[in-house]
């Protein structure tokens, strides 16, 4: 039996490993936390439906019960290339082997501390939007006072599309999550004031536009084409920011009693020595590259070896699920094509 190795127990490791594991391959969960599920224990729902994200993380946790092997709290040491596949060395002397390896490893959430300017770990009341699910997920918002926040502001690209930042990359999802959580915290605090500050709204997806208009028609949250300048925190612990509306042209100040940053994604970092050891290539923006993004999106530059989700570049758990699925597809050719070459070889050699 062919056996594969998914290094990462995200969204995209867990819908591959069910999938591979039903076509009759031998499959290895290697998941460096103590649990499945990935950045999606981070998020309480999911847009654009608001679906809760427990209940999309319960069914990917079931498909993967029976048939699969999890490796739990396991850190990959190195990865050695052989004849028939790979050598896989984890922490406390493990070692697994694999004829194909899956790269599954997800993002890193930007760290909104590097962006000083904005204030996140100085001021009390600024917090990023992975923060905000946590709060949702609570059942409470409040400011780090314990007041419910009357005006609310989003900063939108923070770690993203900035060069200084080290990330030219849209994040792509981050627009559409801050939408979102505005209109649950309107929903939860009906008379508060909401405000977006960004710099293009890219909507791009199906139904995102409409959870914009409802956000604008339905919930009166106001968007404000600018950037933030500068935020100074008041003596009541409220933050002042200051922001040039482009689309007016003129300067604004704006009080708010709490300021979310829309933290983007970014290339993980935990995965240089595994690339390294597999001679896999990044791309301009650091993530995976992808051979042929129409064709093989897929695959890398290292035969054996494949990479799907945020891995290769930021995407939505929908088309991280899609991935997820037609990778199996691609892993199967190949074995399937490597054993008709070696049993090809075998014939020749025989003759």
């Amino acid at each position: 039996m062919k056996s594969i190795a998914i290094i990462g127990g995200g969204v995209a490791g867990m819908e591959a490993a069910a999938k591979l594991s039903r076509m009759g391959f031998s499959v290895t969960i290697i998941e460096e936390k103590d649990q499945l599920g990935g950045k999606l224990m981070q998020w309480h729902a999911l847009f654009p439906a608001r679906r809760p994200s427990a209940e999309v993380l319960s069914n990917l946790k079931k498909q993967v019960k029976l048939g699969i092997n999890t490796i739990l709290n396991a850190r990959v040491e190195r990865i050695e290339k052989n004849d028939d596949g790979f050598a896989i060395v984890l922490n406390h002397n493990r070692m697994i082997t694999a004829h194909a390896i899956l790269l599954a490893t997800g993002f890193d959430i930007f760290d909104a501390s590097k962006k000083e300017e904005y204030g996140y770990g100085i001021y009390d009341n600024v917090i990023t939007s992975v923060d905000l699910e946590k709060a949702f997920s609570s059942g409470k918002v409040v400011t780090a006072q314990g007041k419910t926040p009357k005006r609310i502001g989003f900063i939108h690209c923070v770690g993203s599309r900035d060069e200084k930042a080290g990330n030219p990359h849209c994040s792509k999802v981050c627009c559409v999550t801050g939408v979102k959580q505005a209109i649950e915290l309107k929903e939860m605090i009906p008379d508060s004031e909401i405000y977006m500050y960004y710099m293009d709204l890219r909507m791009f997806g199906r139904h995102f536009e409409e959870l914009y208009k409802e956000a604008q028609v339905k919930h009166h949250i106001q968007f404000i084409r600018g950037r933030l300048s500068e935020a100074f925190e008041n003596q009541d612990n409220s933050v002042l920011i200051k922001i040039e509306d482009t689309l007016l042209g003129k300067p604004l100040k704006m009080n708010l009693d709490l300021m979310v940053l829309l933290v983007g994604m970014q290339p993980s970092g935990g995965i240089a020595g595994i690339l390294r050891d597999l001679e896999v290539e990044k791309d301009a923006d650091g993530f995976v590259k992808q051979t042929d993004n129409q064709l093989a999106p897929s695959k890398t530059n290292t035969p054996g070896v494949f990479a799907i989700g945020t891995v290769t570049g930021p995407k939505t758990i929908e088309e991280t699920i899609s991935e997820a699925r037609a990778v199996t597809l691609e892993i199967a050719d190949y074995l399937h094509n490597k054993v008709a070459s070696r049993i090809l070889m075998n014939e020749n050699y025989s003759l």
